[in-house]
């Protein structure tokens, strides 16, 4: 977050709730007709007193928020939400680090439009760019493949497995035999979960610091085509001057289809594949919104730090987050150099240049939160506090007296080599070649084994996904443009004292060798004579490779990636005992949390189903400043228009409303069409594309955004502060109907084109 904050008062109770004391900037005004900046007093109707404490719920946990959810006006019975297989949870589906929702009976998906880029990159050549132009698919026939590795997850259960993968650990004293029996026990679940059921996909995810354990269901469909994706002059307005930022006004959104087999099961792309029927579908709201109006998101969330504790707060502090934003602006430069006057470089880095200006911006605003803050320094507080606590009972000594100080130690241990190790990690990931090379050296090690007995992600069951990886490569593989990337990952490894570089830089370059002479000359030694570019020779690799015949290859990727194993088999090694001392920690430090607080935690986030709720509110940035009000409107979109990227808005959208065709989407309160609007919900990344649900369950609008002034929410959430951002369903509604005339789609949804 961007601004200085003062004096935190965060309710110790989880570690992670901001408590409200009256501020100002809790005190937002919600009103109002537009996006301009107000003066800020209390005027929040008495009905809706209500203070986000935050949360990212399991739907396991939701009956716990009853009578909160009936008092906030939920129409329905609020225990349908403890079941992922209900409405409404059954319509939200995982993409994979997104979340989309069915919104007909015939598999039409809505989702940002951030969230198909990779869609749109795997479908754009440099005279049909789809990235700038958009999509429309005018028929069924038309929709186009996402590639072979688009998904769509269906979650269908979550079963409790604490006991399965827990039970007797307690007497296991080395820390890498306790991990690995966890991760043994955790693979047996997933292969007896999927034991002759193809059509499902499992998992047991970690809860709670690793103290609970669910082993969760999903339907996992194959076949994933692009329907629509307005132009990035709508679905990307704003692009990187306004992202994480209030106000916005982007049309952040786009469609999919999901396809199944004639028999209703998943299937690989096929012409002859069927729309997938899903149980249940969003309807678009009657009730539209309006500020203090309820609003949930049920999504999969990816990650939160909130159950960190303040030694790994602090590093994140002093170093993590600086040293990933340098690496960061670095990476992002080198894809801009080398896709300046090459297109086709420039859609193939599309997705990643993207994401990782997502993250630059992002990352910013945590460091500002946890240094300038104090987040940081107030999570030390309060974990004083716990101490306090603990230390105060005999009992509560003997049981939870030594965990911080361990825990503290092991951060401490693990930051001695943390360049190192993170410069190690960054080599090994640096070059899509190395890590095709690096897969092939393991799956061949792997077909040695009994399948039973293999790692997860190299059994029989994930044959068929690595080899569409390898294949779907290719939209996105340049071998100059991940040539200029491996390079600068060696630059930074070799700019280490030498005593902190890492042991995959000699293995490339050679022993004492770190200019970048020597770095030019081993890279095109690398990719000189490499095939593995090339998509038919990395499959046929993968699916014959052994130990014998990977040892006498001529490959010089397949030769690095042998001779580093060593290197990373005793890296892993390191990392898993570390992991294992933390497996019989973190759950102690949990159970010690919930005790103390005497309520019910929200876990962290882990890439599962969680579920959101609160009002639509604005907020004040920092205290004292004039609040801003939570609706945006179409008129500022025009206002904002300067014919260039990233506010170049399409003709038709301008010649729409200068026509004043705006049919019934204007809302009579703003008197124009609603944009994006602003709620108390907690996201992080992985929500992006979630549905916002109304009072009765229908679709208001999608989140796709937060707000800059609380990054560092994903270790403190702070409700005076924190804001998710969403663009109104009435603005895509009317975006297809007066601008790209997508009419057979809001027939589709149920909504008659009036425009």
């Amino acid at each position: 977050m961007s601004c200085v904050r003062s004096k935190l008062s965060i309710a110790f109770s989880s570690l992670l709730l901001l408590a409200c004391n009256g501020s100002k900037a809790d005190s937002a005004n919600p009103g109002g007709s537009g996006s301009e900046v107000q003066a800020g007093g209390d005027t929040t109707p008495a009905a809706f007193k209500f203070q986000n404490p935050g949360g990212m719920w399991m739907p396991r946990q939701m009956a716990q928020h009853a009578d909160t959810l009936k008092k906030l006006g939920v129409s329905y019975d609020p225990k349908a939400l403890t079941d992922p297989t209900a409405f409404p949870l059954n319509a939200v589906v995982s993409l994979g680090g997104c979340t989309a929702s069915f919104v007909s009976p015939d598999g039409l998906l809505i989702t940002n439009h951030h969230c198909v880029t990779r869609y749109l990159q795997h479908n754009a050549t440099p005279e049909k760019n789809l990235l700038k132009e958009g999509y429309l698919a005018a028929t069924r026939a038309d929709e186009k493949s996402g590639g072979p590795t688009a998904r769509v997850w269906v979650t269908t259960a979550f079963t409790d497995v604490s006991d399965k993968v827990l039970g007797g650990l307690e007497a296991v004293t080395d820390d890498k035999d306790r991990y690995k029996q966890i991760e043994e026990r955790r693979k047996q679940i997933v292969n007896t979960c999927e034991n002759g059921r193809p059509e499902v996909a499992c998992s047991v995810a970690s809860f709670f610091e690793g103290a609970q354990f669910f082993q969760i269901e999903q339907a996992e469909i194959r076949d994933v085509r692009l329907v629509y994706a307005p132009a990035a002059g709508i679905g990307n307005y704003g692009g990187e001057v306004d992202n994480w930022r209030w106000p916005r006004h982007t049309g952040d959104f786009s469609f999919f289809r999901a396809y199944v087999g004639k028999d209703g099961k998943p299937a690989d792309f096929s012409p002859d594949n069927v729309p997938y029927k899903p149980a249940h579908h969003l309807k678009v709201a009657t009730t539209k919104a309006a500020a203090d109006g309820f609003v949930m998101v049920a999504g999969y969330p990816g990650r939160t730090q909130r159950l960190k504790t303040a030694a790994e707060a602090q590093q994140a502090a002093d170093w993590y987050y600086s040293r990933q934003i340098a690496l960061y602006e670095e990476h992002i430069a080198v894809l801009e150099t080398i896709g300046k006057d090459r297109p086709d470089v420039a859609i193939k880095g599309a997705s990643r240049l993207r994401n990782l200006h997502n993250y630059l911006t992002n990352f910013k605003g945590v460091r500002d939160g946890l240094v300038k803050g104090g987040v940081a320094a107030e999570k030390a507080r309060l974990e004083g506090e716990l101490q306090k606590w603990i230390d105060s009972d005999v009992a509560r000594k003997a049981k939870y007296g030594d965990v911080l100080a361990k825990m503290a130690a092991l951060s401490q241990e693990r930051a001695r080599t943390r360049e190192h190790d993170m410069a190690q990690d960054e080599l090994l990931r640096g070059s899509q070649l190395l890590g095709v090379a690096d897969t092939i050296v393991k799956l061949a090690d792997e077909r040695q084994k009994p399948d039973p007995e293999r790692k997860l992600g190299f059994q029989e069951r994930d044959a068929k996904d690595l080899e569409q990886g390898f294949q779907a490569m290719q939209s996105s593989y340049d071998p100059d443009m991940d040539r200029a990337v491996f390079k600068l990952y060696l630059q930074r490894a070799a700019k280490l004292p030498e005593a902190e570089r890492p042991e995959v830089l000699a293995a490339v370059l050679g022993a004492g060798k770190a200019s970048d002479a020597d770095i030019d000359r081993a890279l095109t030694a690398l990719y000189k004579t490499s095939k593995l570019g090339d998509s038919k020779a990395r499959i046929d690799l993968l699916k014959t490779a052994t130990p014998a015949s990977l040892a006498k290859s001529k490959d010089p990727f397949i030769k690095l990636a042998l001779k580093v194993k060593p290197v990373v088999d005793a890296y892993k090694a390191r990392s898993e005992a570390q992991a294992g001392a933390l497996a019989a920690l973190r759950p102690r430090y949990i159970e010690a949390l919930q005790t103390y607080s005497g309520g019910t935690l929200a876990p962290d986030a882990n890439g599962t189903l969680r579920i959101t709720f609160g009002t639509i509110r604005g907020y004040s940035p920092q205290p004292g400043a004039p609040v801003y009000t939570p609706f945006t409107k179409l008129s500022e979109v025009v206002a904002k228009h300067t014919g260039e990227e990233p506010f170049n808005a399409p003709k038709a959208l301008l010649d729409a409303v200068a026509a004043k065709k705006f049919g019934p989407y204007v809302d009579p309160t703003l008197g124009e069409v609603p944009v994006n609007f602003l709620t108390d919900l907690d996201i992080t990344g992985g929500n992006s594309g979630s549905s916002t649900l109304n009072a009765a369950g229908e679709l208001t609008g999608l989140v796709f955004d937060g707000n800059i002034e609380a990054m560092a929410s994903d270790w403190v959430f702070m409700p005076a502060i924190t804001r998710s951002i969403h663009v109104d369903i009435r603005y895509v509604l009317w975006v297809m109907d007066a601008v790209d005339n997508a009419d057979h789609l809001l027939t589709e949804m149920g909504v008659t084109p009036a425009i």
